[in-house]
């Protein structure tokens, strides 16, 4: 690989700091820079040809787990929020969800943009180009496919160095597919915290928020008639009177309360699992409109996350009230409620920004240590979450977008974001990001259907991200009520459910479509996605 050139510029005081040079690219790459201390950082970045055939592609990883991110010819463009009035992002603050208020999108073929990692793919051949420390800033990836030239930039733009600076931290390989990314993880000393795969139900995306007890009784008697002991039972969002307010649940949907619940889901043989929102809460909760110095300013406002519920707001990580305020949330759910574990969601809210004391990649970095710290041994089941943060603390993660109750959502929203729900988009980062898979965590590739009411999948876009999901991912849940199985379906579920024991799985693309080869009971098996 030729060498990398590399500059570092900021400012001491009055004083410009400029330093450059250049590196060969073998192996593991450190860029370390000597400042005078308190400089102030400003562009750090690095240039790299790389030719890349028309017969290749190249990954470049999304900012989040919901971000959409396949693997790209050289003609392709990523969107952003062009096409998209101003005064619509404004107000429904669609840029907040990702890099899009940090990054610049410039929707033109050929120019593509990612964050941590990259990876050129010519037939079996992978050339690796990763990060290996994202605490100086997260490494963001620039392709110029119409140059040859990679460009590489550390986002860390006003954060104070103190003496020794790593500009640079990359790690390269070429190889086949294991054997790189092997070879990345072993280089950054991460493994997975469990081999444990996660079984179960979520009650998301069949009742959404309109959960109630007598609802998740209902369907918990269902789950007890296909479901395995030990595995998980998920109380999604809807249980809490608003996004933010954790200490009790909304006395009309669970009037008995969260114990109950809990001990409902034990004495049926399952683990008790409970969604949060830690970091943001919603403008209606009494969170919001009690604690108005909690949450993160910028330019003297709050920080807008996103419009979901009624629009949802960052906390500010480095106030003792909140921190201590989610120490007693924690403690709630795992010592009193008795939950065994807690799927944490829309996570980037910690981090939308970075000071001079700490980048954003290591504001988010800290945040996750965090959580835990506060789970302990109890699993965490990570979403919403820029991704290499989260490698390392986190049993499960998320590793696509929602999937939706249709093929690629409604038209209208499919102009919107990167991280809207598809479900298409959803099998399509399986496949992109199915090294993660046992490597950092387990991966969640999100829940799969079997039912026929209130689902517009057609059957086989129904076996394509059951099976897809099956095998690329070890967390495989469900959203139906397996009380509306008929004995077809339930025949199904067990098929399903036996592929998530296919050793030998590896993916890849014979004439424009992806394969999976895998072995199941010693005997070689593919699924053909289509």
């Amino acid at each position: 690989m030729p060498a990398l050139k590399w500059q570092v510029n900021g400012r001491c005081g009055q004083e410009k700091v400029s330093l450059h040079g250049e590196a060969e690219a073998q192996n593991q790459l450190h860029v370390l820079c000597d400042l005078p201390a308190d400089t102030v950082l400003g562009d750090v970045r690095a240039e790299l040809p790389i030719a890349m055939k028309d017969s290749e592609r190249v990954f470049l990883n999304g900012y989040q787990t919901w971000t959409y991110c396949p693997e790209y010819t050289k003609q392709d463009r990523i969107r952003g929020m062009h096409g998209i009035p101003q005064f619509m992002i404004n107000k429904f603050a669609f840029d907040r969800y990702s890099d899009y208020h940090f990054v610049p999108y410039p929707d033109q073929k050929g120019l593509l943009h990612g964050v941590s990692w990259c990876c050129f793919r010519d037939g079996e051949t992978y050339r690796l180009i990763a990060s290996l420390d994202e605490d100086p800033g997260y490494t963001l990836f620039l392709y110029d496919a119409n140059r040859g030239i990679l460009h590489l930039k550390r986002d860390c733009d006003g954060v104070k160095a103190q003496g020794g600076f790593h500009a640079l931290d990359l790690f390269f390989a070429e190889g086949g597919e294991q054997e790189v990314y092997d070879a990345w993880f072993a280089a950054m000393g991460i493994h997975p915290l469990t081999a444990k795969k996660l079984y179960g139900y979520s009650s998301w995306y069949n009742r959404y928020q309109n959960i109630t007890e007598a609802a998740i009784l209902q369907d918990l008697k269902g789950c007890q008639t296909i479901f395995e002991p030990g595995d998980l039972f998920q109380i999604d969002d809807g249980w809490e009177p608003f996004v933010g307010d954790w200490l009790e649940p909304d006395p009309k949907k669970f009037p008995d309360g969260m114990k109950a619940a809990a001990d409902a889901i034990h004495k049926a043989g399952f683990q008790a699992g409970l969604w949060l929102a830690p970091f943001v809460a919603e403008e209606k909760s009494a969170l919001y409109r009690e604690h108005p110095g909690w949450f993160l300013k910028i330019n003297g406002k709050p920080w807008k996350d996103g419009c979901n519920w009624s629009g949802f707001y960052s906390l500010d990580l480095d106030h003792p009230e909140v921190t201590a305020y989610l120490k007693k949330v924690f403690a709630r759910v795992y010592d009193e409620w008795g939950f065994d574990l807690v799927k944490l969601d829309f996570l980037y809210g910690a981090a939308p920004f970075g000071n001079e004391q700490e980048s954003r990649a290591r504001r988010m970095r800290r945040a996750m240590e965090f959580l835990r710290k506060l789970s302990g041994n109890h699993p965490i089941l990570g979403c919403g979450v820029p991704v290499m943060p989260a490698f390392g603390l986190v049993e499960y993660c998320r590793i696509s977008c929602d999937v939706s109750l249709d093929w690629d959502d409604r038209l209208p929203m499919r102009f919107l974001h990167r991280e809207r729900n598809s479900t298409k988009h959803a099998i399509g980062n399986m496949l992109s990001r199915r090294a993660l898979n046992g490597r950092a965590y387990l991966s969640d590739p999100d829940v799969f259907f079997l039912r026929t009411e209130n689902c517009r999948l057609t059957k086989e876009q129904k076996m394509m991200l059951a099976k897809t999901g099956a095998l690329l991912g070890d967390v495989w849940l469900t959203s139906d009520d397996p009380s509306s199985y008929t004995e077809e379906m339930k025949q199904e579920y067990h098929a399903l459910r036996r592929l998530t024991n296919a050793q030998n799985i590896h993916a890849s693309q014979e004439n424009g479509h992806w394969v999976i080869h895998y072995t199941l009971d010693g005997s070689p098996e593919e699924f053909r996605l289509q």
